[in-house]
């Protein structure tokens, strides 16, 4: 059925719980509401914003009962801007939230019952924590900051909570120093890392030069810079790969998405033999370079797609111990999944940034040979419904 927009339906509705997306789930007339902006226990009146069958999305109108864990946020901009969706609740309420998020992906979309604890990892500091940021810049309007909810205009950010204090003074600096008028598009991106100390800066509307940074995390040193993924959260990075490499140990192991390193230089520590895969070759140039930095001599970083990687090197990948997988938002590719299955390494380490893909990829994993041994989920997104998983697993003959 085709949907449909309701701009002025409002009814009355119970929030139940938050799920997968970061909204709220109600019920009322007789349809199955999802809010945004919400929070568990609300009673609220909103508006239906589109509708499919007996499924809508709504915006809340008024707050009629709040929530006992709703608060007010934290930042002036919410609601409006389209980054942050879970500071109306509590910071308990959000962990909360999202362990309940991972176990409704892993039921609903893995069929996979996990009857053991999830523990989640808290974020030292649930603001000051973002060490990279994207910015957008209106230059007709005059305006930098964060796209709104919905659309592509530019909100104008004075200040935002979450960023750590060297991005914040970047974003000032930015405010105060940016001539417009020497932008060519209208509408331009600003990439921004920081290593707390140091930022790195890329836009292809900046002639600027892009400066390398490095931050100190389990006793390696890693180099990178703005246009490079490097972890966002400057408190959990540590935990982050101690939970992805723990008690791993033997004759070989591969990274897979291995960026500029993070996991393949402690891997090296543990192994004989590490390969790296990743596809972005200005990360490989950084994953060398720490590489050997690191005076680690164990290590093949390959600057290649995963999935043909692992379709050319079959003979070379034999007798795998370990295998960790660390693939963007969207997951990774079934055929990747089907070609581990096939190299059948004894232990793999699964680290997702979205729940709902890996309890997908879990499921193929589970339905042959594996067992989950572990999940861990870390708060690296405080303020968001994102939330980084951890699962290890364990091959079984």
């Amino acid at each position: 059925m085709r949907s449909k927009t309701f701009s002025n339906q409002t009814i009355e509705v119970k929030i139940e719980k938050i799920v997968p997306g970061g909204f709220g789930l109600g019920f009322a007339e007789n349809l199955t509401v999802f809010v945004a902006l919400a929070a568990a226990g609300d009673k609220l009146l909103v508006r239906i914003r589109e509708k499919k069958g007996k499924v809508a999305f709504a915006e809340i109108v008024e707050i009629l009962e709040p929530a006992p864990e709703r608060r007010a946020a934290p930042c002036v901009y919410f609601g409006r801007c389209g980054g942050c969706d879970f500071q109306q609740m509590n910071y308990t309420a959000q962990l909360d939230a999202k362990t309940a998020i991972v176990r409704d992906c892993l039921r609903r979309i893995g069929k996979i019952t996990y009857e053991p604890e999830i523990p989640i990892i808290a974020s030292p500091d649930e603001l000051n924590y973002r060490t990279r940021a994207q910015w957008h810049v209106d230059s007709r309007k005059q305006k930098i900051g964060y796209f709104a909810r919905h659309s592509h205009n530019v909100i104008d950010v004075e200040n935002c909570p979450i960023l750590a204090p060297a991005l914040k003074k970047t974003l000032t600096d930015f405010r105060a120093n940016l001539d417009f008028t020497e932008f060519w598009a209208q509408q331009v991106e600003i990439e921004t890392a920081t290593n707390g100390a140091e930022v790195s800066v890329y836009s292809a509307e900046l002639v600027e030069p892009t400066h390398e940074i490095s931050f100190d995390a389990h006793g390696e040193r890693y180099f990178y810079d703005a246009t490079s993924f490097f972890q966002g959260n400057q408190f959990l990075i540590e935990s982050l790969i101690e939970l992805a490499v723990k008690d791993a140990g033997g004759d070989t192991a591969l990274d897979l998405y291995c960026g500029v390193g993070l996991f393949t230089l402690p891997l090296a520590r543990k192994f004989g033999k590490v390969f790296g895969v990743e596809a972005n070759g200005k990360a490989i140039e950084f994953a060398r370079k720490n590489t050997e930095n690191a005076r680690l001599s164990n290590v093949e970083f390959e600057t290649e797609n995963v999935g043909e990687f692992l379709r050319e090197n079959t003979d070379k990948l034999k007798n795998l111990d370990f295998v960790l997988l660390d693939p963007p938002r969207a997951g990774t590719e079934r055929e990747i999944i089907e070609s581990i299955l096939q190299l059948q390494p004894k232990q793999i380490s699964y680290v997702s940034c979205d729940p709902a893909t890996l309890a997908r990829d879990l499921r193929l994993l589970t339905e042959n040979f594996y067992s989950i041994e572990t999940i861990t989920a870390l708060d690296l997104f405080p303020q968001t419904h994102h939330v980084e998983t951890i699962v290890r697993l364990k091959l079984e003959k």
